[in-house]
């Protein structure tokens, strides 16, 4: 039965399904479990995410990361995400001894974005034995022809929905070598970051939770920063010498795609300074929609006057706008990112 909700919403704009505490525990038992797969962005909190794990005693044989590539993979040109997202995050895997497997929606944001009367594209997941598909095939024809929008409600804000928990969703319940284990699924949403992310549960049960299934695939999902403020994010990462995604050198507080529908002014400006044929791109689609991301203002006017990081270097630039991360993932001089503290723009 959970199996058929988690298709539903792959396939409609319903809200994904939410699950309350079956019990009162609130801290999982990090060694009862098989394998623990952690969504892992790049950004500060998934790094806060796995470095706490890992300080709380997971053996990193036990731990595989996650990463949704939010453009998908058919087309080398990125629409929305920062070219180096990849790589940076294979090789912070590797830096870490622990394995990583990609997952995406065909054809990317782009691509679920200018669906017009036809069903959403499948998803696509990495395994240990090779990549595997989901999904694309059922469900009703619909059109989107417009960026998704500033909301809480992920049918609103549809690329989460569509390119990041139901990606996620498919590439858990695709692969049988959870059946019949214990999973726990982590992800790095903190209270301090909204109203709404407040009200998260740290411990709760999965949405692909089948324990009471014939696949006895029992799958919990934990939040082991939701009560971390920023200043305690920070200073994990430095605790452990993490070079952070170059992002944040470049003045951005949160690392979600580059164009993430959430940046303020000054972020379009800035992706304007770095890749005006990217933002060009951007300022077309929503003037051919007749609908802007902001609702109230197009990327155009918002970035009428305002100037972009002044922080932002030639150097900065070539790393964050490459598809291959060359420095190291480790710094032996931590230096605190331009970005910290800075803007957070992103989900409410």
């Amino acid at each position: 039965m959970l199996d058929a909700q988690i298709d539903l919403f792959a396939e409609t704009d319903v809200e994904p399904v939410r699950f309350v505490d079956i019990d009162e525990q609130t801290e999982p038992d990090l060694l009862s479990y098989d394998l623990i797969l952690l969504a892992f962005s790049g950004g500060k909190d998934s790094w806060a995410s796995l470095l706490a794990l890992i300080e709380a005693g997971v053996p990193r044989d036990r731990i595989e990361l996650m990463h949704h590539c939010v453009d998908g993979r058919e087309d080398d040109e990125h629409f929305m995400d920062w070219p180096v997202t990849e790589d940076y995050c294979r090789k912070a895997a590797q830096a870490m001894g622990i394995p990583i497997y990609f997952s995406w929606k065909v054809k990317g944001f782009e691509g679920e974005m200018l669906r017009q009367d036809e069903r959403t594209k499948p998803t696509r997941y990495e395994t240990p034995d090779g990549v595997f598909e989901a999904g694309g095939k059922g469900g009703k024809r619909s059109t989107r022809r417009m960026f998704p929008q500033l909301a809480a409600s992920l049918s609103t804000r549809y690329c989460s929905a569509y390119l990041k928990v139901d990606v996620a969703s498919k590439a858990m319940t695709g692969q049988s070598r959870f059946h019949n284990k214990r999973i726990l699924f982590v992800t790095g949403e903190r209270a301090q970051e909204s109203a709404a992310r407040s009200q998260y549960k740290t411990f709760e049960r999965h949405r692909t939770d089948a324990r009471n299934g014939r696949l006895k695939r029992h799958v919990d999902h934990y939040r082991p920063v939701h009560g971390f403020s920023e200043e305690e994010v920070w200073e994990i990462i430095e605790r452990h010498k993490v070079r952070v995604h170059p992002a944040y050198y470049l003045g951005w507080g949160r690392l979600s795609c580059m164009a993430c529908i959430f940046g303020s002014a000054r972020q379009w400006a800035s992706i304007k300074y770095i890749d005006p044929k990217r933002f060009e791109r951007i300022a077309k689609y929503e003037e051919e929609f007749g609908k802007t991301i902001h609702r109230k203002k197009s990327v155009r006017e918002q970035v009428e006057g305002v100037e972009p990081y002044d922080t932002i270097t030639d150097e900065l630039v070539q790393k964050a706008m490459s598809q291959e991360f060359t420095d190291s993932i480790f710094m032996d001089n931590w230096v605190l990112p331009a970005g910290a503290y800075g803007e957070s723009n992103g989900p409410t």
